[in-house]
């Protein structure tokens, strides 16, 4: 197939597949409220996790620099990474974080570093390391990691106080459906970004540059996570649940802003020259 009929393909495949996906978690919430079902419920966790997150990923395949980043190796990061990704994640938060003030940078200190560790080691065999690769398969790890994330929530979401709650599920999916986008994708794909823009075949460069923004998005992950809790404190001066809702999603919407900018950036100067790594880790075969 010649090179733009098959990236049209791929562009058509992905809208094919959010657009079946959609219908098909549709019909399944109607079908699951009509008839109260519970075999229902884990197709329609795994269809409302994975659809924005599968279909992200296809969409930044259609981007990709080099041909080296496969269907294979794009399907082994999202889903290798985002299980390795969630392990790792819930076995340091569990031993090292305790309940205070710092809860959630420790979150997002802990979280980042384990999908850019598992990044690095499933992608240690590029023999070219493009800056836009790295965005495309960090975004990959990143939203595997949303994804298996997301169904956890969705599925502790149909616990409540008064019983099993499926409104509550399908809000849950819903809402980390429209914020998938703007979450670990993003932020994992600013680190692949910086990290492959100086690393070559034998070796991962960690530079400053890649430290600063290891730490940077890690200040956003704790906001996004701890920023209702922030909000309340603010309104709660005023008292006005409207005022909470505003600063709620002003917030998270200006943190999304500064993550898109940032991805920005991190493209605009892809490939960059590091003359002085801090580190360089080689890579063995």
């Amino acid at each position: 197939m010649p090179p733009n009929r098959a990236l049209e393909a791929h562009m058509k495949l992905w809208r094919r597949v959010f657009l079946t996906g959609f219908a098909l978690w549709l019909l399944t919430v109607v079908v699951t409220f009509a008839t109260g079902n519970p075999n229902l419920i884990p197709t329609l966790v795994l269809l409302g996790s994975f659809l924005v997150p599968v279909t992200f990923v296809l969409w930044a395949f259609t981007k990709r620099h080099s041909g080296e980043v496969t269907a294979e190796l794009l399907f082994s990061t999202f889903v290798t990474g985002g299980v390795l990704g969630v392990l790792a994640a819930s076995l340091l938060e569990t031993y090292l974080l305790h309940p205070n003030p710092l809860f959630f940078l420790g979150v997002g200190l802990i979280e980042e570093a384990a999908k850019l560790a598992v990044l690095a080691f499933l992608c240690r065999r590029l023999a070219h390391k493009f800056a836009i690769d790295g965005v495309i398969l960090g975004a990959a790890v990143g939203f595997g990691f949303a994804a298996f994330e997301s169904a956890g929530y969705a599925f502790t979401a149909l616990f409540t106080q008064q019983g099993l709650s499926l409104m509550t599920l399908v809000e849950t999916e819903l809402l980390r459906g429209v914020l998938a986008p703007v979450g670990h994708g993003l932020w994992t794909a600013i680190l692949g970004g910086v990290l492959f823009s100086a690393s070559g075949q034998r070796h991962f460069a960690f530079t400053g540059r890649l430290l600063v923004s290891y730490l940077g998005v890690s200040v956003l992950h704790a906001l996004w996570d701890g920023w209702q809790s922030i909000a309340q404190v603010i309104t709660d001066i005023e008292g006005d649940p409207h005022l909470f809702t505003l600063v709620s999603w002003g917030g998270l919407i200006g943190v999304s802003l500064i993550g898109i900018g940032w991805l920005a950036v991190v493209r605009r100067q892809a490939d960059r020259e590091v003359t002085a790594p801090l580190w360089r880790v080689p890579i063995r075969y």
